[in-house]
């Protein structure tokens, strides 16, 4: 393996694009989205024809108001200036059971309901708390279930990615990929330690992280980041920054980075030489990069790719998949990425596609540039995964020409 390019020169990169609809749209959503996932469930569950004894309704009442009270008080005192981590987690799990309660709400108010006329099933009060239990049973069951999901070491995925410009001498190169494992305030110094245990047995030539690797500052998340160290490579141990990085002190994340012997690939780039060929090994910091005020922080491709043979096959690492429209430019054979958790928490991923060309697996873009998005290894905020699965990922680099002679 071998170094070239300079880490931090950015000249010449062409500006950020435009904000996104997704942006636009997110300005909005802190002043009503509270009030729709506490005030929705509310009214579906409680005052639609019900006809509850009397303490129910007035008492269900008042846990929603205080829902909706004490969740964006426990979010600010979580994930403001100080940083509780009690309060963060109590925050985060309001906000993710508030999202499956308001959507089922939602479906099941608006299909079950009516279905229960067509049959002819009670009448009106009957049909009202059919629905009532039905959405509590079934938000129930994704809750725990999710729960599970986001807990779990996940499960590798394995796929083989032909690169045409993949020399024989690299077939069957090994590419294991971890991302967004998002360190936070719940402790997951065990489960860290038993995924590097899980990417330790794939015997990979490159390990990958690319970016999110904790909510909260190197110093703050060492312990949960630490058993990264003892990840192996037979070649390698790359990293780029996420956009989190840039919430908690980013050039503290390379440093311990750095320190546990995993490569910060900030804008430059590698060489992977084997049988004869050679592939170039890219990595670039996050698009906020440049918008968060770090000296010497942004997504620098040019600068990445600076001094390689642009006749060699470039795996470029860039943390969200929106990147690719500057890597299918530039001509890089695959990136990989992370970002989208795959959506997280159903049907979340039809706000991420706002932002974002892929939401997870292998798709193409352009006529030469393959784009792996990772679902991600862990989770952000809410400790539930619902029809999103996490993952580790294993990419076998195939070459058109086969295998190297032996």
């Amino acid at each position: 393996m071998t170094e070239t390019s300079d880490t931090r020169s950015a000249t010449g990169e062409a500006p950020e694009a435009p904000r996104s609809r997704l942006w636009r749209l997110m300005r909005y959503v802190p002043l009503i989205a509270p009030v729709l996932l506490w005030a929705v469930p509310c009214w579906t569950l409680l005052h639609t024809g019900q006809h509850w004894p009397s303490p129910v309704a007035p008492i269900g009442t008042a846990l929603f108001a205080l829902g909706l009270v004490g969740m964006p008080l426990a979010m600010a005192q979580g994930h403001g200036r100080r940083q509780r981590d009690g309060a963060a987690i109590l925050g985060d799990t309001l906000l993710g059971g508030s999202w499956v309660l308001f959507t089922w709400s939602v479906l099941l108010g608006a299909l079950l309901r009516p279905a229960l006329a067509v049959a002819g099933v009670g009448d009106g009060q009957d049909r009202a708390r059919i629905v009532t239990w039905a959405v509590l049973g079934t938000t129930a069951v994704l809750l725990a279930w999710g729960y599970a999901e986001a807990r779990r070491v996940p499960r590798v995925r394995r796929l083989d990615v032909e690169l045409p410009r993949l020399g024989a001498g690299l077939d069957g190169t090994r590419v294991a990929l971890i991302t967004d494992t998002h360190y936070g305030p719940l402790d997951r110094a065990r489960w860290s330690a038993r995924v590097c245990e899980t990417v330790n047995g794939l015997e990979a030539d490159l390990v990958c992280h690319t970016g999110d690797i904790a909510d909260g500052t190197a110093e703050r998340r060492r312990a949960q980041a630490a058993p990264l160290g003892t990840v192996r490579a037979n070649r390698a141990r790359v990293y780029v920054t996420g956009n989190h990085e840039y919430y908690s002190e980013a050039q503290g994340w390379v440093d311990l980075m750095d320190e546990l012997g995993w490569e910060p690939l900030r804008n430059r780039h590698l060489l992977l030489e084997r049988g004869g060929d050679t592939l170039v090994v890219a990595g670039v910091d996050d698009v906020t990069a440049e918008s968060s005020g770090l000296a010497g922080h942004r997504a620098h491709l040019a600068g990445a790719l600076d001094g390689a043979d642009p006749d060699l096959p470039v795996l470029l690492l860039a943390h969200q998949p929106k990147f690719v429209d500057r890597a299918a430019e530039h001509g890089i054979d695959l990136q990989l990425s992370g970002h989208t958790h795959g959506g997280q928490i159903w049907p979340f991923h039809h706000l991420v596609g706002l932002d974002q060309p892929a939401l997870a697996g292998l798709s193409r873009h352009g006529t030469r540039t393959l784009l792996y998005t990772s679902r991600g290894t862990g989770f952000w905020g809410p400790p539930f995964r619902i029809f999103a699965p996490s993952e580790i990922t294993l990419l076998v680099l195939r070459s058109p020409r086969g295998p190297a002679a032996s």
